[in-house]
């Protein structure tokens, strides 16, 4: 899970991984024969039974910097991504976060071609709005109308949905199945964990090759421990 790829001063939130780190991170994962794929690639791989060595690479918010520093490496490696957009935001910036600096995000244009050249866009919301307490009809429109708005500008479905803040429950998660949605991103393991509250690893600026390779080994393990509670909810 990466959200800005920039030279940035400030980075309150710990959004933002410098174009050096995330090159030498994305090196990490050549090095090792590991290929970055967007979201709904590595779900078909595993659907085929062919996911060894795939890993997904996501993108939230829909930074300007995403075309700028991101798809020129990952495009080094033949690597792919996802990218999650906010539908009524494109070519605004990211009011949400009070408390960070503004940066650009991509533009309608931007996102077209993006799609156009085979990267995976999906929803991030309407309005980047946390979905869980939302009133029944807000969160449908979150949810529904931001599909269809990128569906329209894409010219094709988007299957993928990503929650804001990563925020999710079981209210939301409904929402994002009724809206037609392959799947979800989510963040931490829960007891939602599953294909609409898919679980993700965050990645950060100081995360070099040991780091990486502790929190994969954790993100496996959580994967695992998660199963075995299904399981055991199951019997």
């Amino acid at each position: 899970m990466y959200h800005s790829v920039a030279e940035e001063e400030e980075d309150p939130y710990l959004l933002t991984v410098s174009p050096d780190r995330f090159a030498a991170q994305m090196r990490w994962l050549a090095a090792r024969g590991w290929r970055g794929v967007s979201m709904r690639e590595l779900l078909a791989a595993r659907a085929a039974g062919r996911r060894d060595r795939l890993v997904g690479l996501t993108f939230d918010d829909g930074y300007a910097d995403f075309a700028r520093h991101v798809v020129p490496v990952l495009r080094g490696y033949g690597f792919t991504a996802t990218a999650y957009v906010v539908a009524d935001r494109l070519g605004g910036d990211n009011f949400w976060d009070v408390k960070g600096p503004r940066k650009a995000l991509l533009t309608v244009e931007q996102v077209r071609e993006l799609a156009d050249t085979g990267w995976e866009i999906g929803s991030h919301g309407m309005s980047h709005l946390a979905l869980p307490g939302l009133p029944a009809e807000l969160l449908a429109a979150e949810v529904r109308n931001s599909r269809q708005a990128l569906a329209e500008l894409l010219g094709g479905p988007v299957d993928g949905f990503c929650y804001p803040y990563g925020a999710v429950d079981e209210r939301a998660t409904r929402a994002v199945r009724e809206a037609g949605y392959d799947y979800a991103v989510a963040i931490g393991h829960s007891a939602l964990a599953g294909r609409f509250a898919l679980p993700r690893c965050y990645v950060g600026d100081r995360d070099g090759a040991w780091r990486l390779r502790a929190k994969r080994g954790r993100h496996g393990l959580r994967d695992l421990v998660t199963e075995l509670r299904r399981r055991g909810t199951a019997r």
